[in-house]
């Protein structure tokens, strides 16, 4: 997921890891299973499924070693009660302070796990499946007071953290601009999660930016607010 929407930008912030794709010939291990001794194998699911099960070992990765995180993205909203139809990767938000601990922690796991040109999140990938860890959200850095406000659901089976909805809403509707606006991806989730959000709030936090009020606009028109 592209939160924040603008160009990407080669300036590395102090603390954040410099990890690449492992070269051939030393490719790292298949991730384990924590409730299994045998390495697991990419799945045959459709591709829902497959970012289901990708968010479901990242997560228990994360919860096993004591991070701070919360599932965010369309998963969240999936485990929100959204519906079953996912976007192109899974999404966790982290603080920036956590960034090198959680890289370490999926790299030993057997993760690929790299640092890419935008200095917002590392990406990873598990089962075949990207996964991003964020740690900056509509350009704003992921705080412990957000995470602490994430609602431990159940993700197919897995509990684990998950952004809270308005925490979610925002996140969403305050990274759009002129260079990302797609309404027809964040409309879905805003029906589905309308009665659950503070919608107030999310639209003081979103402040007077044209983008995210196009979208309250289109949101009032149809009926969702």
């Amino acid at each position: 997921m592209t939160q924040n929407g603008d160009d990407a930008t080669l300036v590395r912030r102090p603390g954040i890891p410099d990890l690449r794709t492992a070269p051939d010939g030393d490719e790292p291990a298949p991730p384990q299973d924590p409730q299994a001794d045998q390495p697991l194998q990419e799945l045959p699911q459709d591709r829902n499924q497959a970012l289901l099960e990708a968010a479901k070992q990242v997560g228990a990765l994360l919860k096993r070693k004591g991070h701070l995180f919360a599932l965010a993205g369309s998963v969240a909203a999936y485990a929100h009660g959204g519906e079953k139809n996912l976007q192109h990767d899974v999404d966790f938000a982290i603080r920036p302070e956590d960034a090198e601990a959680v890289a370490a922690t999926l790299h030993e796991a057997g993760l690929t796990v790299y640092t890419p040109p935008e200095d917002w999140l590392i990406k990873a990938t598990c089962f075949g499946q990207p996964v991003d860890i964020i740690f900056e959200l509509a350009h704003r850095p992921v705080g412990a007071d957000m995470l602490e406000r994430a609602q431990e659901l159940s993700v197919d089976s897995v509990r684990m953290p998950v952004l809270a909805p308005t925490d979610l809403l925002w996140s969403l509707t305050a990274a759009f601009s002129e260079h990302h606006c797609d309404f027809g991806a964040a409309l879905p989730i805003a029906r589905a999660l309308r009665e659950k959000v503070d919608w107030e709030k999310v639209r003081r936090e979103c402040g007077d930016e044209p983008m995210p009020a196009a979208f309250f606009f289109l949101l009032e028109r149809l009926n969702v607010i």
